[in-house]
């Protein structure tokens, strides 16, 4: 049951997530994020309305494995956060949202600390020097995919709960499955909060 409350890839692979986004922006009239795309905003990004969907865990579907290259030059691995609720944010520097929910982001990250939650950032169109720009200004410690060449992390989530907008926020529960989404800006840390803290909960 579903609550709603408010290197390069190959071609192939980047082609199908272009197919997957026009079928999303096109095939939906009732999607909002649809309607924007249409209608043209002026802005440089898709954004989503703020509405914050969970799922329970009979409605999951399969876990979610994706990887690459951080700002820093390290290797991520989903494959490595396994057993721990990972909080996976779509951005990048551009955004104005994106600007404005990355202290919260932070805030909640610092909060859980050790405490069996991960966070990772999926930049999804700068560089490494404008993404490590970003993290320095406004103070992100957790690392961040660059996904903007391969789009293999966006492509990894192009499923049932695709991240159509920039910024999104997606849980994943401890087997790497989608616990909840916020499809837009995260506008408070205690929202944030309480969808990490009811799937940690699941395993108390």
């Amino acid at each position: 049951m579903r609550r709603t409350t408010r290197g390069r890839a190959p071609a192939a692979a980047v082609a199908a997530l272009v197919a997957a986004s026009a079928l999303l922006l096109t095939g939906c009239t009732s999607d909002p994020l649809a309607d924007q795309f249409r209608e043209g905003s002026g802005k440089n990004y898709i954004a989503g309305d703020g509405s914050i969907s969970e799922y329970e865990a009979a409605d999951r579907g399969e876990p979610i494995a994706f990887s690459g290259e951080t700002v820093e030059g390290e290797a991520f691995d989903s494959a490595d956060t396994l057993g721990e609720v990972t909080v996976v944010n779509f951005w990048y520097a551009g955004c104005a949202p994106c600007r404005v929910e990355s202290p919260i982001l932070e805030e909640v990250h610092q909060d859980y600390g050790e405490a069996d939650v991960a966070f990772v950032g999926v930049n999804v169109r700068d560089q490494a020097g404008t993404a490590a720009s970003f993290e320095e200004t406004y103070g992100v410690t957790y690392p961040s995919i660059l996904d903007v060449e391969s789009g293999e992390a966006q492509l990894a989530f192009a499923g049932p709960v695709p991240p159509a907008a920039v910024p999104t926020t997606i849980v994943l529960d401890q087997e790497g499955r989608v616990a909840a989404r916020v499809l837009g800006q995260v506008t408070d840390a205690s929202i944030l909060s309480s969808l990490v803290d009811r799937v940690l909960d699941e395993q108390a």
